[in-house]
């Protein structure tokens, strides 16, 4: 396999997970853990399916400052340079904006694909061909693109994209509209309509395409970065960024830009994600006992329990008896034990124990 010198990935790493709370924690968030007790954190196994066919010099993970040392630990051989530090949270567009400035000024020529640190894929195979798919798409043809997910299921926790009938390319639409999250009843006629697909948050594009989308549908953001242009990429980069941020308005790459633009296409695909936003798609990929419970521990005995996600720390002894449909999760210093079909309500949970204890629990 040759590698093409002008593809790129930023993996976007700086989430705080909450809502797999209290094994991800504002210190160390779910994209550094093993949450499917596989041998590898979340963040090793996207870094592995993109170094398969991207360069490891254009492999770069935007993460806040305080995650730099646990991407350094977790993945030794990525050049350090490559470790982008926001200096605060500022959701997806601003952190679109940062990489897209920066590869522009060093490479002009670059496409780059934008993807979330913390999703699984099971066919990688299938997905890098997908996403080749989409380099070659965005090279002819002046246009942003963004991998749809062919729905399994009337999901109510992800956003919807809504595509034409007619193929631009091969296997690739025009995008209709951005949808956000529907009720169930909604969810349901979009699945049943056939052209809705799930939002992956993966996206492909050339830089000069993004950057001049930023230019068209945000310029006080795009204004932001351009004047700073040249101190991209040299040991002034830091300073400006730091100095650039605070004045971004945080806002996500769909609703700043894919939803205004009118170049949006979409590959319908199919291979094998799950965004991991909860614990109930943790249960769903982890392999059940004969009770259906999933357990992501080797320290636990479950007694007549059934349909249970349980995990805990390898340190700790777990016996579980006589649950049904939970959610039972264990940590060093917390403990959250909580009916499956509430897990919903587990972000209000953290907030709870933020009102009640402060950020010691976090």
């Amino acid at each position: 396999l040759v590698m093409n010198k002008h593809h790129y990935v930023a993996i976007m790493a700086g989430g705080i997970g909450s809502r797999f709370w209290p094994m991800s924690r504002t210190a160390y968030p779910k994209q550094f853990l093993d949450i499917l007790h596989t041998g590898k954190s979340l963040i090793q196994w996207t870094f592995e399916r993109y170094k398969a066919f991207i360069p490891l010099d254009n492999i770069y993970i935007v993460t806040s400052e305080e995650y730099v040392s646990i991407v350094r630990e977790q993945l030794p051989e990525l050049p350090v340079q490559n470790i982008l530090a926001e200096p605060s949270r500022k959701n997806t567009a601003a952190c679109i904006a940062y990489i897209s400035c920066k590869l522009l000024q060093k490479d002009p020529e670059a496409s780059l694909i934008v993807a979330p640190s913390d999703h699984m894929i099971l066919d990688a195979e299938q997905f890098r061909e997908t996403t080749s798919k989409a380099l070659a798409f965005v090279n002819d043809i002046k246009s942003l693109v963004t991998l749809g997910i062919k729905p399994t299921h009337p999901n109510t926790g992800y956003g919807y994209i809504q595509h034409d009938s007619i193929e631009a390319g091969d296997g690739i639409f025009k995008v209709k509209t951005f949808t956000e999250k529907p009720d169930i009843e909604l969810a349901k006629t979009f699945i049943s309509s056939g052209d809705f697909l799930w939002n992956a948050g993966i996206f492909v594009w050339k830089v000069a395409q993004i950057v001049k989308a930023f230019e068209m549908f945000q310029p006080e953001m795009f204004e932001l970065f351009d004047a700073a242009k040249d101190k991209f990429n040299t040991p002034q980069e830091k300073e400006a960024i730091d100095t650039i941020y605070p004045l971004c308005v945080n806002i996500s790459i769909d609703v700043a830009i894919m939803e205004k633009a009118d170049n949006v296409y979409v590959i319908p695909s199919s291979f094998g994600w799950s965004d991991l936003g909860t614990w109930n798609s943790a249960y769903d990929n982890l392999e059940k006992d004969y009770l259906g419970n999933a357990v992501a521990s080797d320290n636990v005995i479950v007694i007549d329990a059934t349909k249970c996600m349980v995990a805990g720390p390898e340190n700790k002894l777990m016996v579980l008896q006589g649950l049904d449909d939970f959610i039972v999760v264990d940590s060093e210093d917390a403990l959250l034990i909580c009916k499956k079909d509430k897990e919903q309500s587990i972000k209000e949970y953290v907030a709870e124990v933020k009102r009640n204890k402060g950020d010691k629990y976090l």
